[in-house]
Parts: structure tokens; sequence; C-alpha cells
């Protein structure tokens, strides 16, 4: 029964989110700073994982691929498709599931504690559209655009690694990340970015906002936020690429 009570708790949440704005010069400025923390907050993690994971999953393809017979080409087709299909999104924005997540929790959480929340409310302001219809727009604008930078640092990542360890040439690696793409990889990747976006800053946005109880609380919602989030993510994931991917 647990889960039905969360569940529809949450789904009047997001439809509590859709209101007019009392004044939109202020919902615009905490869209802007929601923009600037979870967006430009999260680019120096993004880059670091990102350009790693590319230049590990070129070494470790180079190490699997000892055949003679497959051309060298394939380590960067194999390199550009998992980066685009499943470490760009699926992996970073687990990442900042733990990063964004557990922030949003914790300062929804300690507003509730606090009581700011309620003094919000007797102001004649509608909480849920204030606090948490910016941080979800915001995740949604700047989190698919994070992914998209990690998708490019990815494969420059795998390209700098192969070269370096004298696995393939330069050109040779150029040549192979043209071969047989699929334009439609990169719009399956947006689409899994925006519904990532979607869970990993309304859950959380959730479990702070309903908090009860004082600092210790704060922190299980926080906790518990993030780990829902993951296996939400990717249960997401799972089922995206069912639908998308399979014919």
């Amino acid at each position: 029964m647990d889960f039905f009570t969360h569940f529809g708790r949450y789904l009047l949440m997001i439809k509590g989110m859709f209101s007019r704005p009392e004044n939109f010069k202020m919902y615009w400025k905490e869209f802007m700073h929601q923009c600037n923390d979870i967006g430009i907050g999260s680019l120096g993690i993004v880059s670091i994982i990102s350009v790693f994971i590319g230049a590990v999953s070129a070494v470790q393809t180079s190490y699997q691929l000892v055949s003679p017979i497959i051309p060298a080409e394939t380590i960067a087709q194999i390199v550009r498709d998992t980066v685009i299909l499943e470490f760009a999104p699926t992996l970073v924005c687990i990442v900042l599931a733990g990063v964004i997540g557990s922030k949003i929790a914790s300062e929804l959480g300690n507003m509730r504690v606090s009581e700011q929340i309620d003094a919000l409310e007797i102001m004649g302001i509608n909480t849920k559209a204030y606090l948490i219809l910016p941080k979800i727009a915001a995740a949604l604008l700047t989190i698919p655009l994070l992914v998209i930078i990690s998708m490019v640092l990815g494969i420059w990542g795998g390209r700098l690694a192969g070269v370096a360890s004298g696995i393939l040439s330069a050109d040779t690696f150029d040549r192979g990340l043209l071969l047989k793409f699929i334009p439609y990889n990169v719009t399956f990747a947006l689409i899994k970015s925006y519904t990532f976006a979607f869970i990993i800053s309304s859950i959380p946005a959730y479990y702070g906002y309903y908090v009860k109880g004082g600092a210790l609380e704060i922190g299980r919602s926080s906790t518990k936020s993030v780990v829902v989030s993951c296996v939400m993510l990717l249960f997401a994931d799972y089922v995206l690429t069912q639908l998308l991917l399979t014919h």
C-alpha cells in the first residue's frame, strides 16, 4: 500500500506544479539559478567521466578484438556506438542522480523542516510551482545538453587513448567514426536523456518536499531519493531500449 500512497502523492505533486505564476520574474530568476546549479555545476564531473569512459572503452575494445581479420576501424565504431547509446546518457545520468538528486532532496527537506515552505504557503505562493517546477524545467534543459557534451568528449577520449597507446592512427579512428553511422542513435540517446532528466529531478523533489522530522530524516530522504532515482533510471533505460531499439 505504501507504493500506491507515494505514487498518488507524487502525481498530485506533479499536477500541483502547473498553475499561473504569481510573479513571472521571480520564477524566471529561480529557473536561471537552477540552470546554473544543475548545468554549470555538473559540467566538471561530466567532462572528467566522459573522457575517461571513452578512453577505457577504446582500450578494452582493442584488447578484446584480437583477430587480424577485424579491421581497426571497428574499434572506433564500437566506441562511438557504446558512448552514444549507453555510456553518455545512462552512466552520466546515474552520476547526476547522486550529485543533483541529493542536493534537490536535502535543499527542499531543509526548507520543509525549517518551516520555510509553510511560510511561503501562508504568503499565498504555490510552493510546488515555485520550488519544484524550476528545478525540473532546468534539469530538462541542461541535462540533455550535458549528455551531448558527454558524447563528444567520450568519443574524443576514445580517439585520444587509441592514438596515444598506438592502437590505431587518428585517420583510422576518424574513418571508423563515419562508417555505418546511424543518426537515429543520437535521437534515441536524447529521448533517454529527457526521460532521465525528469526522473532525477522530480523523484528527489518529491522526497525532499514531503520529508517529516529533523536533520536525520533529511539525510535519510536524500539517500532514499538517490537510490529510488537510480533504480527508476535503470528500469526506464530497459523499457526505452525495448520500445525504441527492438523491431
